[in-house]
């Protein structure tokens, strides 16, 4: 059936004809879309058009093209949140209405290095407590976890029973996050964590890099968490000024 029903560009009607046809369940998550010549025909549109709208809907997540294999519809993400909030992880998944987990990898102490002493701004004579960890939302994994605390911030034996780190510092050490600068970035394929995740090899990664402080201006948490692309969105609310 052609979409030639209204005097918009026939890129925005085909972009609009798909959105519908994934939300009414036409196309499923994570189903191939029939091939560009098929799917044009059916639209009634040119492929250079069709190339048009699909190239829009990849820039906007809704669909994603795999080299050699073809275009799928995206996942929508189970998680999201500002990354101008500052949030545990826990509480993400909790809010989603999910049960947060925690796989313990590893807990070291090492020397800390030149970074983690500009990090940390202080010249430490301790060592950097290194933790590794894997966030589960009901059993499945969905984060990984690299967090690193000044040894002298942590009691000699530290429980690991709580899974958020957040509340690790203020019961065992006394020590509120009130606020943290953050970076993020994409990456993709990660021969370490994408396994660990259980990521597709063309599923791409969100890397959240953050410098937590207490409420006294003091840094007191470096953390590192890898979250699957198609699992967790991050949304910033910009005003004008």
């Amino acid at each position: 059936m052609s979409i030639k029903s209204d005097n918009r560009h026939l890129y925005l009607q085909v972009i609009d004809h798909l959105k519908q046809d994934i939300e009414k369940g036409i196309y499923k998550e994570k189903e191939k879309l029939p091939s560009e010549f098929d799917l044009a025909k059916k639209l009634g549109v040119s492929r250079a058009t069709l190339r048009e709208a699909l190239r829009i809907l990849e820039e906007e997540s809704v669909i994603i093209r795999r080299h050699g294999v073809g275009t799928f519809v995206n996942s929508k993400p189970m998680f999201t949140s500002g990354i101008e909030q500052l949030n545990s992880v826990t509480n993400m998944i909790k809010q989603a209405g999910m049960k947060p987990g925690t796989i313990f990898l590893s807990s070291t102490t090492e020397e800390p290095t030149d970074e983690d002493i500009r990090r940390f701004s202080r010249s430490l004579d301790q060592g950097i407590v290194l933790l590794e960890r894997v966030r589960t939302a009901n059993g499945e994994p969905v984060v990984y976890c690299v967090d690193k605390i000044p040894e002298y911030i942590l009691p000699q034996t530290f429980s690991h029973d709580d899974e958020s780190i957040f509340d690790i510092l203020e019961k065992e050490a006394d020590r509120r996050i009130a606020y943290a600068v953050a970076q993020i970035e994409p990456i993709g394929y990660h021969e370490k964590v994408s396994p660990i995740l259980e990521c597709d090899p063309e599923a791409a990664l969100l890397v959240l890099k953050q410098m937590h402080f207490d409420e006294k201006d003091e840094p007191v948490l470096y953390s590192v968490n890898y979250f699957k692309a198609d699992t967790f969105s991050f949304h910033v609310l910009r005003k004008r000024i």
